[in-house]
């Protein structure tokens, strides 16, 4: 963070100094909420949750290094009093992102936004110092302190914005107001929560209404709830698509023989060829979002090509490929599922197969509402669809459905099997996979498929394993 006295931020944050011998001593480190990252020059946040309370650890906090706490109660060493902490860190942040003067990049979406975030990091990193969202810390918590880890040097600033319901974006927006917004698409994630697509899509085009006139809004042209938010906002507006009508646009998609996605990347300032190493064809969508935005700060085609043909997976447990020394590869996408995901996860898996025998390891799609049987049966019908060669599901009644989704695709009701949890599934693996299978794992986070990876990799290999 840059550095800001205790006085001017019990200032920004309308608190009262408590126990504090120096108003002058600057917060140099960074601002936390976990006591345990906690260190010189830091500020700790105290927030009181249903099992921990964070001012039990103001203490320790401050004998590690931390200037102080900013809190709701005295805590009996250095602290920052405030009646609600959340808005008191929100503020922290508009204050230190007004002062940097950032290029700010928002971006959000149903499906592909923390994929998409972690290639415009890379992407226009090159470019100048940026600072991004670490994971998918994209809540009301999350953002602000991410906005809070930017310096002096910070040029550009990528936020993901997460949202569960009408006005959660537009309060993101608030508190870190950007200059770019990018709206990927309008799915089926969360719609449980939202009622419908339609007012996903109003949730989701708060970014594109919080953006300044001098702003600029990148949609997708290829979703038409998406393409249909131009109209909500007075900012320039970039149009990325397979769409001809896209101002930046791929021709000639394909995957290689491994699942990687390859195109011609067109951008108003010429036209250069990618291949990623990302797997899955959705990642070309996600990339020339990325495109647009550095198109947008400047890069060249060239540049953005090379880029994206160089960049990597930054976050754990999406598509992420590791190759086991027996010859088993293992794509653990076990971080979250919906249903745009899952198909798309689903369609790499078939690619990367390329003759080689095929297992979709798969549990429930979480707050999916009224529509969580037909989409869980959709799924179950594609595996079938798409030669996968065993369809593991993974659990409870969701998991049924994807399995009955299979076996009414399928011929021989061979093609899929129900299994009651993790361990049921890594009991049939160990005992079923041979040298050259492909494993994916994939489901809602509540379900914890990542356990399956884990268990995949530490069975029957001696040596090292080689991520890719």
């Amino acid at each position: 963070m840059i550095a800001l006295s205790l006085a001017e931020i019990t200032e920004v944050v309308g608190g009262q100094m408590h126990d504090i011998p120096d108003p002058s001593a600057e917060v140099t480190g960074p601002v936390v909420r976990d006591s345990r990252e906690a260190g010189p020059g830091s500020l700790f946040v105290a927030f009181v949750g249903e099992r921990v309370d964070g001012h039990d650890f103001a203490p320790a906090v401050v004998e590690a290094g931390a200037v102080a706490v900013l809190g709701s109660r005295p805590v009996g060493v250095p602290a920052i009093v405030v009646d609600d902490v959340q808005a008191a860190l929100g503020a922290l942040a508009r204050h230190v992102v007004r002062r940097l003067g950032a290029t700010l990049v928002a971006l959000t979406g149903s499906a592909g936004k923390t994929s998409t975030k972690d290639l415009i990091a890379q992407v226009i990193g090159r470019k100048a110092p940026t600072v991004f969202t670490p994971g998918s810390l994209n809540n009301e918590i999350g953002l602000p302190l991410t906005a809070l880890t930017a310096t002096e040097e910070t040029r550009f600033l990528v936020l993901e914005m997460g949202a569960r319901g009408i006005g959660h974006i537009r309060y993101l927006a608030g508190l870190t107001p950007p200059k770019i917004g990018l709206v990927l698409n309008v799915g089926s994630a969360h719609i449980g929560e939202f009622g419908g697509r339609e007012q996903i899509a109003q949730a989701k085009g708060e970014l594109v209404e919080a953006l300044p006139e001098d702003g600029t809004a990148v949609l997708n042209a290829d979703d038409p709830y998406v393409r249909a938010m131009a109209a909500r906002t007075k900012a320039k507006v970039i149009l990325f698509g397979e769409s001809g009508e896209a101002d930046v646009r791929a021709e000639n998609v394909r995957l290689t023989d491994t699942g990687q996605p390859a195109f011609r990347l067109h951008t108003p300032s010429g036209a250069s060829d990618v291949t990623m190493r990302l797997y899955g064809e959705h990642h070309v969508s996600n990339a020339l979002a990325a495109a647009a935005v550095a198109h947008e700060l400047g890069m060249s085609a060239d540049e953005i090509a090379t880029a994206l043909s160089e960049a990597g997976s930054l976050s754990r447990w999406r598509m992420e490929v590791t190759e086991r020394p027996d010859g088993v590869t293992l794509v653990n996408d076990a971080y979250n599922a919906n249903p745009e995901s899952m198909k798309a996860a689903l369609r790499a898996l078939a690619a990367m197969g390329n003759g080689r025998r095929t297992w979709a390891v798969l549990g429930k799609m979480a707050e999916l509402g009224d529509e969580a049987l037909a989409e869980h049966d959709a799924v179950g019908r594609l595996a079938v669809r798409l030669n996968v060669s065993k369809l593991v599901a993974v659990g409870g009644r969701e998991a049924q459905w994807l399995q009955l989704g299979a076996y009414n695709e399928g011929s021989w009701g061979e093609e899929s099997v129900h299994v009651s949890d993790a361990q049921a599934a890594i009991d049939l693996l160990r005992s079923e996979l041979r040298p050259g299978d492909v494993v994916l794992v994939k489901a809602s986070r509540s379900v914890g498929l990542e356990a399956v990876a884990t268990a995949l990799l530490e069975t029957g290999t001696e040596g090292e394993v080689a991520a890719r």
